[in-house]
Parts: structure tokens; C-alpha cells; sequence
């Protein structure tokens, strides 16, 4: 099972230190506020900051009791309230309220606001319209990466992808530039800056205006090259169903900040229990970036491993019973436990999945992925949508359909949007709108004239000043182009020939060998070429405002060097998925490289469409 690929393959930088440092600051910033008092933290930042800062050491801080935000009178006692939240309004004016709500009861309290990763003027503003300016003091927590992993950053920050791609709101470019500054840091300096994106563009312009502003220090390297890419790249990705087993894990049970809870059908008692899912979960390591089609025959032999290493205690005299019992046996039952459980999350995702039909779902994929048998894959999607087997799932397959066809004929989308609302509600209309804004799911227009107007919006996106005017036509002119670009970078494998998926060949292994990836092809095609030199067709399609810079990173030993150049920052502008990450590794592997993923937030399909949903928060 094991892949094959180069050995030499270089060490990975310490990433525990951006936790470490974080939660310094975090301390520092509440020591500001000295003696007892009490916090309140935002719903989405509870999950983030108990990998950062447990319970025990929030109260070693003098934290008296810990509440979360929840948009209704507070009961608290305390004489001291701290808040540590995202910099949105709602949130902000909640707070106005409880100071306000104070001041009528002449209660007096001292206020301590605590933004992350950073304010936005529009909430001090808020702040100042409700009078309560002076009432409060205000700082910032530089809360911009989380490591989920040896090889995996989250900068959690979920919201990043409605807000950039759908609103044009651009709040968070600069977020996720000194995000990729604070990396530079501590681990630059860069030798290569590859992009591609809108986004990407802005987010390498505000970290670079960054690193201008700063002072200089000449370092060892432990990063060499970086790529940035936007999410709307390549949507096709993140619209197929996952069968690596961690993307499998993530569908199923939703993984949330590196953890999963596994419900009763999995713990087999009438308790849940969380899970922590990275590479120091040894089961867990061996089988994360498998095929699921493997996993079962690795946990077997795993079984039968682990019941021969307890079988060795037979015969043993005191002396090697004792050594046993002290140094391995603890390993092996740990190991024994883990081994359970994803015996049984495997069942359970097997039951479900099963349930769902999920070979016909595969096979429908295939086939819009391959271009064959669209009628019959337009039938299948009418008859998943009239038996209301899933919201979201229904409206993945009709975004998988209009991206790799370019947009569904006009009749097919007035069908499919009508047979929809009917069974999921009027509702969803606005839905419906989201979509087409951002090309996930559109008509095909007549003629040529789209790519008329999408010609003239090119030029116009890339005049900066353009602003939101030049968004709204940029979405509507929004063209997948993915069968070109499948056959420009073979995306989907000829099926001439059955895939072994035992011993993958390339990263179409993570989708059963029907499609390798758009996003991690294109790392692999610039890492190969150093550049974007001849690959213009293809930039031209995705329409994509790519870009190659020297940053200059050098001052290394040879060696060193030459082992920093290997290690590849890519950061997912909007989201990342694990069959992405499964597939990155797997390049790493055959190319000798060690791929470190930043990511605005991990995603797939569900979260992604959710994001679209009207009623979305």
C-alpha cells in the first residue's frame, strides 16, 4: 500500500511554534486586564482556541468563567468582562448592548474587546455610533494560523470564501497576506512566488507591501518556493464526492479544527467521543490519504499485526513479562483502541454510503467528468432531485453538470431549477442567483457573445479601479472552459486500461482514477516548468491573473538550500479539501517534495454549496 516515489525527501519546519506564539500573545492580552474576570468567545473561535489554550490555562490567567456568545442578556457577576471575537458587526453591537443594558442599571464594569485576527474600522465605528467608544478598550489577537497537522495551516476562517468570491468583499485579502507574512517570518526567507487568481494577486501585493515595511534579517531558509491559488480556480474539485479515507471522514462525520466526534454507531456505547485526527493517530497516519477501496484490508492486517505482538507475552519469563508491560504494552492498547474505532468508522461510513446509492452517484460523476452519457446523467439527477434524496447533493450534481459543460442548455436549466423549487422550496431561488453569480451554475448563452464580453472583461478586471463593477462582470461572464483544460492537462485519465488502485500511477487515484485534480496539476505543471512558460493556453482559459516572482530568499549553505527549495508552501485562497491535500502528498512522494497547505478554511462540497444557501448567516 505503501506508494513508491523518491526517499529523500526533506524535513518539514517546526509548525508548533505558531501555536506557541499565539498563545503567548493571547496571555499577554489578558493579563492586561489584571484580576478575576470573566469570557465570552465567539461560537466559531471555541473549537480554535482549545488547540491553542486550554481551560486550565485560561484560568491560570485569572479567566473566572468562560461563556459563549450567544446574542441574548448576559448573566455574568463579574466586575470585568473580556470578549474574544471575530471583527463582525452583529457581534459587535450584542456587546453595545450589554454595556448599554449596564449603564441603565448603573452597574459598572470595566469592558475589554479582543479582536481576531485583527479589527476592522467598521466595528470601532459601531462602537462609536452606540456611545460606548470610551467604555471599552479595544486590541487585536494575531490569531492567523492554526497548525491542524505536521503539513496542514488553517487560518479558519470560514467565511473567506462567500465573502471574497460571491460579495466582493476584500476584507480579508490583507488577513491572509500577513498570514503568508507571519510564515515568511519565521520560516523565509521565499525563493519563488507562483500565483494564480484575482485573489491571489492582491493577497502577494499586501505581503509584499509587508515585507517592505519591515526590517530585513538574514536567515536559513526553511521554506523555499510558494503558490498561491484561488478557490475559483477549480471548482470542480471540491464538487466530486471523496473516497480517500480522511475526505470520507470529513463527509460523513465533519472534521472541525483537526478533531471529529464519533456519535454511537461508531463508539459502539451510548456516548460520543472526540477524536484527534493527525499523524500522531498511527492507524490514522497509514490510512488517511488510502483509497477507501484499500482501508478495510489495511486495518485487517493491522489486527492481525497487533494480535501477534500481544501473542509474544506468551512464554515470556518475569523478567520479559515486566520489560513488556513497561515499554510496550501501553503503545499496543492505545494502538488497539484507535484500530477500533476506524474499524468502526469505516463500517459506518460504508452503511451510509450504501444507503445513499453511492455507486450510481460515482458513476453518474464519471461521466461528467468524462463528457459521455449526459442525457442519462441529466436523468439521474431528475430523479434524485423529485425523490429528495439531498438538498445539497442535488445541487452539487447540477453545479458538477454546468461547470464541466460549460453551463447546462437553457431548457435543461429552466427543467432542472423548476424541478428544484418544487421539491426544496421557493426559498431557494436567491440560491439559485449565488450560483450564477459565481459561475457555479449558469446557462449557456447563445452564440459567441460571451466570450466577446468575457474578452472585454478581462481587460477591465485588470484595472484595479474597476472595483466591484468589475466583479459583477467578471461572474457573469464566468466560463468553466473545463473540457479545454482537461485536454490540455489530461485531467481525466484514458479508461482504456483497469486503475490499480493499490499502486496508484498519478494523483487521479484520490477519485478512483477518473480525474486528476485541476488545482494540484497546475502546482505540478508550474513547480516543473518554474513557471508559467508554456502553459498560456491554459492561463487563458481559467482566465487567470497568474503570476512568477523572484522573492529573492538566498544566504543558505548549498545543502540546506537545496533541501529548503523542496519544501512547498501552497496556500488555498477559499478553501482546501482533503482529497487535495491527499493528492499534494502523493506528488510530494513521486517528485521528492514536501507540500506544506495553508488554507483559508478546509472545505467540500457540502460547506461549500452551504456557503451559497440564502439563508446563510
Amino acid at each position: 500500500m505503501a506508494h513508491g516515489g523518491r526517499k529523500d525527501s526533506p524535513e518539514l519546519p517546526d509548525l508548533s511554534l505558531l501555536k506557541r506564539l499565539v498563545r503567548d500573545q493571547l496571555i499577554y492580552l489578558l493579563e492586561q486586564l489584571p484580576g478575576k474576570k470573566d469570557l465570552f468567545i465567539d461560537s466559531d473561535l471555541m473549537s480554535p482556541l482549545d488547540r491553542i489554550a486550554n481551560v486550565s490555562i485560561l484560568k491560570q490567567h485569572e479567566v473566572d468563567k468562560l461563556y459563549k456568545v450567544e446574542f441574548k442578556p448576559i448573566i455574568s457577576i463579574s466586575d470585568q468582562l473580556c470578549f474574544l471575537i471575530r471583527p463582525r458587526i452583529q457581534t459587535v453591537k450584542w456587546i453595545c448592548d450589554v454595556v448599554n443594558a449596564d449603564k441603565a442599571a448603573g452597574k459598572y464594569r470595566r469592558y475589554k474587546i479582543i479582536f481576531t485576527p485583527q479589527k476592522f474600522y467598521a466595528c470601532e465605528a459601531v462602537l462609536e455610533e452606540q456611545g460606548i467608544y470610551g467604555d471599552v478598550t479595544t486590541d487585536e489577537w494575531a490569531f492567523y494560523l492554526l497548525p491542524l497537522d505536521d503539513d496542514i495551516i488553517s487560518l479558519e476562517l470560514p467565511e473567506f470564501f462567500r465573502d471574497q468570491f460571491l460579495a466582493g468583499d476584500q476584507r480579508w485579502v490583507r488577513t491572509a497576506g500577513s498570514a503568508l507574512h507571519l510564515l515568511y517570518s519565521l520560516f523565509g526567507p521565499f525563493s519563488k512566488i507562483y500565483g494564480i487568481g484575482r485573489c491571489s494577486k492582491m493577497t502577494y501585493e499586501s505581503w509584499r507591501e509587508q515585507v517592505e515595511e519591515g526590517e530585513q534579517r538574514a536567515r536559513q531558509a526553511e521554506i523555499g518556493n510558494v503558490f498561491l491559488i484561488d478557490r475559483d480556480v477549480d471548482f470542480v474539485t471540491p464538487l466530486c464526492s471523496q473516497v480517500v479515507y480522511e475526505g470520507l471522514v470529513d463527509d460523513t462525520f465533519r472534521i472541525k479544527c483537526g478533531c471529529v466526534e464519533f456519535g454511537p454507531d461508531v463508539t459502539s456505547s451510548d456516548k460520543s467521543i472526540k477524536v484527534m485526527l493527525n499523524s500522531q493517530d498511527k492507524v490514522f497516519n497509514e490510512i488517511r490519504n488510502e483509497h477507501f477501496s484499500n482501508v478495510f484490508g489495511f486495518l485487517s492486517q493491522k489486527a492481525r499485526n497487533l494480535q501477534t505482538a500481544y501473542d509474544k507475552r506468551r512464554g515470556m519469563d518475569i523478567k520479559q513479562m515486566k520489560t513488556f508491560v513497561s515499554e510496550e504494552l501501553k503503545g499496543l492498547k492505545q494502538e488497539h483502541r484507535l484500530l477500533t474505532l476506524h474499524i468502526s468508522a469505516s463500517e459506518s461510513i460504508m452503511k451510509k454510503k450504501t444507503k445513499q446509492d453511492f455507486q450510481e452517484l460515482l458513476k453518474t460523476e464519471h461521466c461528467l467528468l468524462e463528457g459521455f452519457e449526459i442525457r442519462e446523467c441529466i436523468s439521474f439527477m431528475e430523479e434524485h432531485i423529485n425523490r429528495q434524496v439531498s438538498m445539497i447533493e442535488s445541487l452539487r450534481l447540477l453545479c458538477l453538470l454546468s461547470v464541466t459543460e460549460n453551463g447546462l442548455l437553457p431548457k435543461d436549466y429552466r427543467a432542472l431549477k423548476a424541478q428544484y423549487l418544487q421539491s426544496y422550496g421557493d426559498e431557494h431561488l436567491l440560491t439559485f442567483s449565488n450560483l450564477r453569480q459565481l459561475g457555479l451554475l449558469v446557462e449557456q448563452q447563445p452564440g459567441e457573445t460571451l466570450t466577446v464580453m468575457e474578452s472585454r472583461v478581462g481587460k477591465l478586471v485588470n484595472d484595479r479601479t474597476a472595483g466591484k463593477l468589475t466583479d459583477a462582470f467578471s461572474s457573469l461572464a464566468k466560463k468553466s472552459n473545463f473540457r479545454a483544460l482537461s485536454r490540455k492537462l489530461n485531467l481525466v485519465p484514458k479508461s482504456d486500461e483497469e486503475y490499480d488502485l493499490r499502486v496508484p500511477k498519478d494523483m487521479a487515484y484520490i477519485f478512483s482514477g477518473a480525474y486528476i485534480p485541476l488545482s494540484c496539476k497546475l502546482i505540478e505543471q508550474v513547480l516543473e516548468r518554474d513557471g508559467w512558460i508554456g502553459l498560456e493556453e491554459v492561463t487563458r482559459l481559467i482566465n487567470g491573473h497568474e503570476f512568477a516572482v523572484t522573492a529573492g530568499g538566498s544566504g543558505a549553505d548549498s545543502k540546506s538550500k537545496g533541501d529548503s527549495q523542496r519544501i512547498i508552501l501552497v496556500m488555498f485562497l477559499g478553501g482546501c479539501t482533503f482529497s487535495e491535500i491527499s493528492a499534494l502528498r502523493f506528488l510530494g512522494k513521486e517528485k521528492g517534495y514536501k507540500f506544506i497547505i495553508v488554507t483559508t478554511a478546509i472545505t467540500n462540497s457540502s460547506r461549500l454549496l452551504e456557503a451559497m444557501l440564502d439563508n446563510h448567516v
